[in-house]
């Protein structure tokens, strides 16, 4: 049963535009806190930013996959959303116009492959094969050890949007754990 709230949400499509925007900006603050880029490998660049950014919406996307409708309406726009951020950044990068559809679809091909590998590895309870992915398409590196940090962080926030209904991502915002907790310990010499 959709709750009052959104419904009436969902009768106006200029609400739902600017719920689905204010929850696109609060996934873009999660995939731009400092402990990813300083605790947790994340490197800090074009694409680090993109693979975090990639990375949190998928998450969001889990989570509205497996709630009643309209969350499924909602999923969609956050993409297009995501897209549309994507689209405008390459054009502010410089890329032309006969290229940024060639760079799209890159971009979407690697965001559809992250997502598929990233459900795999959680459903699949397999923290190894997560890590593993994220120290490959995330960090940047090959080998399990790089991306074990982020791979408790990516379990963790997975867990916490579990517990998280239509009305909460829409109104309070997904909650994400505070990546410095998963960091690896600092060695000292």
């Amino acid at each position: 049963m959709v709750d009052g709230m959104i419904a009436r949400l969902f009768r106006r499509s200029s609400a739902r535009s600017q719920a689905v925007m204010t929850l696109h900006g609060r996934i873009n603050d999660a995939s731009r806190a400092p402990g990813l880029y300083t605790r947790l490998g994340v490197p800090d660049s074009v694409e680090g930013r993109f693979e975090c950014l990639t990375l949190h919406v998928v998450l969001v996307l889990r989570r509205l996959h497996q709630l009643p409708p309209p969350a499924a309406d909602v999923a969609q726009d956050l993409v297009n959303s995501v897209f549309l951020q994507l689209d405008a950044s390459l054009r502010e990068m410089g890329v032309g116009d006969f290229g940024v559809p060639k760079r799209m679809k890159k971009l979407g091909a690697a965001f559809y492959g992250r997502a598929e590998g990233c459900d795999v590895a959680l459903d699949g309870g397999d923290e190894a094969a997560l890590a593993l992915a994220l120290a490959r398409n995330v960090i940047g590196v090959e080998g399990a050890e790089a991306g074990r940090g982020l791979a408790r962080y990516v379990r963790a926030a997975d867990a916490s949007l579990a517990g998280a209904d239509l009305d909460r991502l829409l109104g309070e915002g997904p909650r994400f754990p505070a990546p410095e907790a998963f960091a690896e310990p600092e060695v000292r010499p």
